[in-house]
């Protein structure tokens, strides 16, 4: 305890001085420690406890060395002066005892021979019972039960099926001979199933034909902002660029309005490629189904110009 207490004594004794002469400094310059916690932006219980030297509510001695600083500093002081004059606290250190001093170093060099030689044989003795062992299991006749175990299940699995699809096959097989070999039957069968899908196929095929009943490629001569709609629904709006190349399919109509009709090229339902009209207009155009290849960008019963 004695070892503890007397540097704290000493810390408190010193910063006691030191306190009480930053007290009389900062009572000539008419400040307040309010003022002095604003300069400093240490708290005022900090600073009231190192002007009346109480260690208790301060932390660590290296923070009040900083502490002290700071606040000689903001009173005109030299800080590194009187931050130094307050003492640290030294720790104790155990005094290491010498490896000479150590039971290892007693050992004589016929004792690590020993050592040595136990070590060795101990490694030997284990690597040779992990071969022993990997050679043990390599050899045992595993593979031969097994192989021996599988003829014993081979026939019953494949007896199984062989009675049961061999009369299938065969009484399909003799069914379908005649059939085959009857060649006068296939060209009357032939012009029926051939005519039989045609009636079906047409129907199915009108959904598919308007899947994409209109295809629109567009390629810009120009610069020019362009808005299209797809089936009544807006699909791009936005300004294009000179050499763009874009294409849009409907099942009803797609509707291209263009803020200069001049610089947009559009080809129809794969048809030669137009400009929608003058440079510089503004021109609406709709695309339907129904529209005929006459049926130009241009044409007034489809452009509505601005």
């Amino acid at each position: 305890m004695s070892e503890i207490s007397l540097p704290q004594n000493e810390q408190a004794q010193k910063l006691a001085e030191i306190g009480e002469y930053l007290r009389q400094v900062r009572e000539q310059h008419d400040l307040t420690l309010d003022e002095m916690a604003g300069k400093t932006l240490i708290q005022v219980r900090l600073l009231k406890a190192i002007e009346s030297g109480n260690l208790n509510p301060l932390p660590e001695p290296v923070y009040i060395r900083g502490f002290i600083k700071r606040y000689s500093e903001a009173l005109g002081l030299n800080g590194t002066e009187i931050a130094e004059a307050f003492p640290m606290e030294n720790p104790v250190r155990p005094v290491q005892s010498s490896w000479k001093d150590t039971p290892a170093a007693q050992l004589r060099p016929l004792h690590l021979w020993a050592a040595y030689v136990v070590l060795i044989i101990a490694a030997v003795s284990g690597l040779s019972y992990v071969i022993s062992r990997s050679s043990f299991n390599a050899n045992r006749p595993q593979p031969a039960a097994t192989t021996a175990a599988r003829p014993a299940t081979s026939p019953t699995s494949a007896a199984s099926p062989r009675p049961v699809t061999s009369p299938t096959a065969a009484a399909t097989q003799p069914a379908a001979s005649p059939t085959a070999a009857a060649s006068p039957a296939l060209p009357a069968a032939s012009p029926t199933a051939a005519a039989s899908p045609s009636p079906a196929a047409s129907p199915a095929a009108s959904p598919t034909n308007t899947a994409q009943a209109v295809r629109v490629d567009m390629t810009l001569t120009a610069q020019s902002w362009v808005r299209v709609e797809v089936d009544g629904k807006n699909a791009f709006e936005g300004v294009l660029d000179e050499g763009t190349q874009r294409t849009w399919t409907a099942n009803q109509a797609v509707t291209v309005r263009a803020g200069n009709a001049g610089g947009v090229s559009i080809a129809f339902n794969n048809g030669q490629a137009q400009p929608m009209g003058a440079a510089g207009s503004v021109r609406e155009v709709t695309y339907s189904p129904d529209q005929n290849s006459a049926s130009l960008p241009g044409s007034p019963a489809n452009s509505v110009p601005q």
